[in-house]
């Protein structure tokens, strides 16, 4: 790692978030809702999408510029042919401290022994209820409860470390708050709850549903005392907190009632190559037709630094002053992965 790069508000690249896929097997209301993504939904052609030559070529000079950690996203990941290829050879790579997946965990089971022998360690998995009946309706009807549980445990047996994200929305699983916190205390597996953030243009996303993080702390906390955990690292994005009768955690990620922003070390690249600075990007970089031209790993190495040193994005700030931004067009969360 040669150095690190700075944007203009003097935050450092360190991760990169790197979407391998824009299709998904789940139709959640908050990211791929069907009515949109729906059998005639114009996804990215296979020649569109990235190689996993050019992702590692891609990954190296990121590392390069300061980037420690991969995080490979989707749509859902695991539908990307031979996966494991790709954690194998970015994990390989000279630099790396530490790589993860975030999938929703359908095909974990046959998935996760492959993952962790190419040398995956960390996987989150989202499951925004333990209700069959509420899960369907959340995700399109697409999965089974039981389907994602057996995931996590395969995963588990495998040596994954497993994290489980739940976005909460009001009236639609907020009343699964406990026994979610509940049932991933008894099962030892850190639970992380999202507050619902308005990513993309999909989702009709209103204030009025978001529960915040101190109501979600006062739901658990008042039949599971919490108590307040230090950060691991500058920048991590979730608020943690202890059962105050055990070391098991849980994680509030809440963005639009406690924005984090101001360190923010994050990249995005969607499937197709294009780098966005922020999860609310309203535009991306083209990378992939550098990568596929005859220009050499510096000129994309200086072409990232360029477009890092010009960042200033701070989204979640402004909106909670009540910017006028909130109204433009963005990226969705499906084409780069939350």
């Amino acid at each position: 790692m040669e150095g690190v790069i700075l944007d203009k508000l003097q935050r450092p690249l360190k991760d990169l978030r790197l979407s391998v896929t824009d299709r998904c097997n789940f139709r959640c209301r908050y990211c791929m809702p069907e009515e949109i993504f729906g059998p005639n939904y114009p996804f990215l052609s296979s020649d569109k999408i990235m190689s996993f030559d050019e992702m590692e070529r891609l990954t190296r000079i990121f590392v390069s510029l300061g980037v420690s950690k991969i995080r490979i996203t989707g749509g859902e990941p695991l539908l990307r042919k031979n996966l494991p290829e790709l954690i194998y050879r970015l994990n390989s790579i000279d630099g790396v401290e530490d790589i993860a997946i975030t999938t929703n965990g359908s095909l974990l089971k046959k998935f996760a022994p492959l993952l962790f022998d190419a040398g995956l360690r960390r996987i989150t998995v989202s499951l925004d209820s333990l209700d069959d009946e509420r899960f369907n309706q959340l995700n399109g009807n697409k999965s089974k409860v039981a389907r994602v549980l057996e995931g996590i445990q395969v995963a588990s047996d495998a040596g994954l470390k497993v994290k489980v994200n739940m976005v909460v929305q009001k009236g639609k699983n907020d009343q699964d708050i406990v026994p979610m916190a509940r049932y991933f205390k008894e099962n030892k597996h850190t639970l992380r709850f999202i507050e619902y953030m308005d990513v993309g243009n999909s989702n009709g996303w209103r204030m009025a549903e978001v529960i915040t993080k101190q109501d979600i702390l006062n739901r658990i906390g008042a039949v599971m005392p919490l108590e307040p955990v230090e950060p691991n690292y500058i920048g991590e994005v979730a608020t943690r907190y202890r059962y105050v009768d055990s070391d098991q955690e849980i994680g509030i990620i809440s963005s639009v009632t406690d924005s984090f922003c101001s360190t923010c070390s994050r990249a995005r690249v969607s499937a197709e190559g294009k780098l966005y600075t922020c999860l609310f990007a309203s535009k991306g970089y083209d990378l992939r037709d550098l990568l596929r031209s005859e220009e050499s790993d510096v000129v994309i190495k200086n072409k990232i630094t360029d477009i890092w040193n010009h960042r200033k994005d701070r989204y979640s700030d402004e909106r909670a002053k009540g910017s006028n931004r909130g109204n433009s067009s963005k990226v969705e969360m499906s084409h780069i992965g939350g």
